[in-house]
């Protein structure tokens, strides 16, 4: 049976409009994105056999195109919407931040330095370089490591923020590891940053690290 000879309220388009995004499962999404199913399966039953097969959605957003392409029902145009989607909603992400104040917009922050770095395969060091009202001039990837340990070096951050005039800077790294406490090295480089940008007064506001569940911040553990 097709999904248009579904009652109304159980087809996942219908069940959007009428009761928001947020009401629809995993597979109902899904369903959406991929608009139509294939030969003797639904949008919605080809979403479920995907997810299974992928382990999760994450886990299936994630996937290579060559990964992607070999689902049954996928192929490059639909990787290709895909990573539009994605693109547009990390892009989403700058623009508020950009039209607002860092400080004041935590969940917006954390938003934007999980989006960005929590699935690197490797860890990478971020900067989220502010203005003297603590609006975002930029987020810039300054240093990738290998799976434990990223080489951070103060002079570059210092350079950096002299080029493009931050007041104010919000560093955030991933743990590929998925656990997101700060180890001593994490503490001991920040030190480092602390004190050299305050030789050119710009202020170090908060470090985030990302981990795959949670996102931790040094300045709300008063460790800046």
């Amino acid at each position: 049976m097709s999904i248009s000879s579904w009652p109304l309220s159980e087809r996942p388009r219908e069940k959007l409009l009428e009761r928001g995004p947020n009401a629809l499962s995993d597979a109902e999404l899904l369903a959406i994105f991929l608009r139509t199913g294939v030969k003797g399966k639904t949008a919605l039953d080809l979403a479920r056999e995907l997810l299974t097969e992928h382990g999760d959605l994450r886990s299936l957003l994630q996937a290579s195109q060559s990964r992607f392409c070999q689902s049954h029902g996928l192929g490059q145009a639909k990787y290709v919407q895909l990573q539009a989607v994605i693109e547009m909603s990390k892009r989403v992400l700058h623009i508020g931040l950009k039209r607002g104040d860092a400080l004041t917009s935590p969940t917006a922050t954390r938003q934007l330095v999980s989006y960005e770095l929590r699935d690197e395969p490797r860890e990478v060091f971020a900067c989220l370089f502010l203005d003297n009202q603590h609006r975002v001039i930029s987020f810039e990837r300054l240093f990738w490591g290998t799976i434990n340990a990223a080489s951070v070096y103060p002079r570059e951050v210092v350079r950096r923020a002299l080029e493009i005039s931050s007041a104010a800077v919000i560093f955030a790294h991933n743990h590929p590891s998925g656990i997101a406490e700060p180890s001593q090295a994490d503490r001991q480089i920040t030190d480092h940053l602390v004190s050299a940008l305050s030789l050119i007064d710009v202020r170090v506001l908060d470090h985030f690290v990302v981990g795959d569940q949670e996102v931790v911040s040094f300045a709300e553990r008063g460790m800046i």
